[in-house]
């Protein structure tokens, strides 16, 4: 034991004298601080050579990520640890007590949450950023990202949309008019499912991303999901809708995040992005919606005749008082006008909650846990994807038009799409076909993780009971390809 302690000191000590030449230096440090080099390699070396901490983080950032694609192995874990554990194995808890297995059940079942994996490597991140660089340093960079940055405002942005959205009033709204559309095609589960995605997503433009999110998943969960469809058309359903919502909220310039990021910068209003990027979306939406109905036609059929021969009594729900939806509007369009500002929107936030108590015998019990969870998760995420600029900026300068729109969305699928958007504002000399390409590869990748899109969590959230092993990332993966892939055809050749 005294062995290990001794072993352990030396290599703490040995950071620390290895760390002493840089600890001083302010971190991350500008971008535009770095010299430059002759090669993306030299680029990436002089970096991490001047800021040793860079390699740091983005470890710590690649580790978050292979710990979100298997996070359903730990849910596994979990299950076998409180149910089966009482045999051989790994984890051979044969004569542990009920209290034990259950604890370390609950220990694997928190690491395999996907929503707080990201806020778990924060605690080594932080710690190392506190042990080179000081207490003092540590600070002065949250302090930073909050108030002079406010790199938290997206996150408590979703997370109030998402309460707000969610309310019986404002789905009590959406409803009624997907179903005067759902209707044309006669109100079947598949007209249902149809309406819901495109005219869901497409909503997004103007209601932003995270409520056009929270309101589609909320429709399906009642119109679709509820009827018990197979294994891949639930993925198929999850991958059209993240990549649907990414791409929909392109009609405007202030609703989706990767086109908020550099509407104000590259002087993009909501009548260049309609004829830029909207009708292509608005396109491909309709094409790939078309598309998976086609493919599984066979089995909406099916869950039609399901809807049909349902003999369960279902509680007829009163709808919402106008009145009521009017007020629920209002909060939720102040909210959107308040998205720059945290005061404005904790304002929002509490006086909704209180409203909402006033008038509960017209409510649901709202949903705080989902809310609150996904703001967590796009927290951690903007602290950890903050220091990974050092990488990404010469990555994107150093592509073509082609290498850009493909770049854009592969790095879309590992950090949120509109980290990498903002990055791209920062890059001097970017002609308009090379801002076009990295937009439209960023919004095209938003569907391909789970993380790729700050409003995915919040759908996946509502939707990921009916996923009772975890969302795999492999499976998203396939029940998205299809539509991100015709998706990039159309904003890629139409350029």
């Amino acid at each position: 034991m005294k062995k290990h302690i001794l072993i352990f000191s030396i290599i703490v000590a040995s950071v620390k004298i290895a760390f002493a030449d840089v600890a001083e230096l302010p971190y991350p440090l500008p971008l535009e601080s770095y010299p430059e080099s002759a090669s993306l390699w030299a680029t990436l070396c002089e970096r991490v050579k001047i800021a040793p901490f860079n390699l740091y983080a983005t470890a710590i950032f690649l580790c978050a990520v292979i710990h979100t694609f298997s996070h359903r192995y730990f849910v596994d874990i979990a299950h076998f640890i409180k149910n089966e554990s009482k045999g051989s194995g790994v984890f051979y808890l044969s004569d542990a007590s009920d209290e034990t297995r259950d604890l370390f059940s609950k220990i694997f079942h928190l690491l395999g949450e996907v929503e707080v994996i990201f806020a778990m490597w924060l605690i080594p991140l932080l710690a190392g950023f506190w042990y080179v660089y000081g207490w003092d340093n540590m600070s002065a960079y949250i302090d930073a990202m909050t108030y002079d940055e406010h790199k938290f405002g997206e996150p408590l942005f979703v997370m109030t949309i998402m309460l707000i959205s969610a309310s019986k009033p404002i789905v009590d709204s959406a409803s009624w008019a997907i179903k005067k559309i759902a209707g044309i095609g006669g109100g079947t589960v598949g007209a249902w499912w149809v309406s819901t995605i495109c005219i869901g997503s497409v909503l997004g433009s103007f209601i932003t991303e995270p409520a056009a999110i929270t309101i589609s998943a909320s429709l399906l969960m009642s119109k679709f999901f509820e009827f018990s469809p197979s294994n891949k058309l639930k993925y198929a359903t999850l991958g059209l809708l993240f990549l649907s919502v990414s791409i929909g909220g392109t009609l405007t310039h202030f609703a989706a995040p990767p086109v908020l990021m550099v509407a104000r910068t590259w002087g993009w209003d909501t009548m260049y992005m309609i004829s830029t990027f909207g009708l292509k979306a608005v396109a491909a939406i309709c094409a790939s919606t078309a598309l998976y109905y086609l493919i599984f036609r066979k089995e909406f059929a099916r869950l039609e005749q399901r809807r049909k021969s349902d003999t369960s009594i279902r509680v007829c729900e009163i709808p919402s008082p106008a009145w009521l939806r009017a007020i629920h509007m209002i909060f939720l369009a102040f909210s959107i006008f308040s998205m720059h500002s945290p005061v404005l929107l904790i304002f929002s936030l509490m006086t909704f909650i209180a409203f909402c108590d006033v008038t509960s015998i017209y409510q649901k019990k709202l949903q705080f846990k989902s809310p609150i969870l996904v703001g967590i998760f796009l927290s951690a995420l903007v602290v950890h994807g903050s220091l990974q600029g050092w990488w990404i900026e010469p990555v994107l300068m150093s592509l073509g038009n082609r290498e850009l729109f493909i770049g854009g969305m592969a790095l879309s699928a590992f950090n949120d799409n509109a980290a990498i958007t903002y990055l791209a504002s920062l890059v001097p000399g970017f002609t308009e076909a090379m801002k076009y390409m990295i937009v439209a590869g960023a919004v095209t990748g938003g569907g391909l993780t789970v993380i790729a899109n700050a409003p995915n969590l919040a759908g996946l959230s509502i939707m990921k009971s009916h996923f009772k092993e975890g969302v795999s990332p492999k499976y998203l993966f396939y029940g998205t390809i299809a539509p991100t892939t015709l998706a990039a055809l159309i904003f890629y050749f139409s350029a």
